[in-house]
């Protein structure tokens, strides 16, 4: 009786992962964007790794010290440790930015699928009214709505959704009207498919991934908002951290205690780059195929 050969492992993963560091090495701004936004997650997930002090522990003693080794980003006008105010301030800021984009993603997407494949007076209808919601610049809506609606962490993801919504709802359009004209449906209704089984199983899984890229594409933008609107108020109120809070917090000692707005700064500056980087290269991705 033979020996069975030893089972040989597959290089095939292997293989995977040197062919995708090879793309990668073909496009250094979505490796550069990648690599940054590793290093935000870990910041996001674990921001005591970052600075083991409470954003929130007040010391008057040590307000506005210049950074240090004790205090890298240095302290604020009540002794607070800025380091750890940015670093506890991305899960904030990051997370309600992620929420409105997400739902924004649903709404807008969801109607734009329908608006687009259905035509007629739905499209008619739908287009009209995203058209007034439009006729606003996205920063005095933000304003409008977190004014009506007060100074609230929901009422800030809200006034994002409806900001963002109108982009969705094009994108998706766009991409249903497009599908709807193929061939493919026309085939699924010869065989009598329902028109919404043919736009659940198959329109809205094609306009998906359209409505993806458009969200890595878009965050940096909600992020610039969502920054702004802090910085006038109108989102999360002290003394929780928030990148667009601290900056409000700091604009008054810009001169005795710049590393109060300039550190927060450069964490949306940064963390927009990354975006950006990332969002762009997916955008590539899906223009080439």
């Amino acid at each position: 009786m033979t020996n069975a050969a030893p089972a040989v492992p597959s290089a095939a993963p292997r293989g995977r992962v040197a062919a995708a560091l090879r793309r990668l090495g073909r496009e250094p701004d979505l490796a550069i964007g990648l690599v940054l936004i590793g290093l935000i997650a870990l910041v996001v997930l674990f921001p005591g790794l970052v600075s083991s002090h409470s954003p929130l522990t007040v010391n008057v003693d040590k307000a506005m010290e210049a950074p240090s080794a004790l205090h890298p980003f240095g302290t604020d006008d009540v002794g607070r440790d800025v380091l750890a105010r940015v670093a506890h301030g991305a899960r904030i800021t990051l997370s309600i930015c992620a929420g409105a984009l997400l739902a924004a993603a649903l709404i807008g997407g969801a109607f734009g699928i329908v608006s687009g494949f259905v035509g007629g007076r739905v499209d008619m209808l739908l287009g009209r009214l995203i058209d007034v919601v439009l006729s606003f610049p996205p920063i005095i809506l933000g304003v409008m709505v977190t004014g009506i609606l007060g100074p609230k962490t929901v009422n800030l993801v809200f006034a994002l959704t409806v900001v963002y919504v109108p982009v969705f709802f094009r994108i998706a359009r766009s991409g249903a009207m497009a599908e709807a004209g193929l061939t493919y449906v026309e085939a699924a209704r010869s065989i009598g498919l329902s028109e919404p089984w043919i736009l659940a199983r198959h329109v809205t899984r094609n306009v998906l991934p359209l409505i993806l890229v458009q969200c890595m594409v878009l965050f940096p933008l909600v992020l610039q908002i969502q920054s702004a609107l802090g910085f006038l108020g109108l989102g999360v109120q002290p003394p929780t951290p928030d990148w667009g809070a601290i900056l409000q917090q700091g604009k008054d000692y810009i001169l005795l205690a710049p590393w109060m707005s300039a550190f927060p700064g450069l964490a949306i500056l940064v963390t927009a780059l990354a975006l950006m980087l990332v969002g762009r290269g997916l955008q590539r991705r899906m223009d080439q195929r």
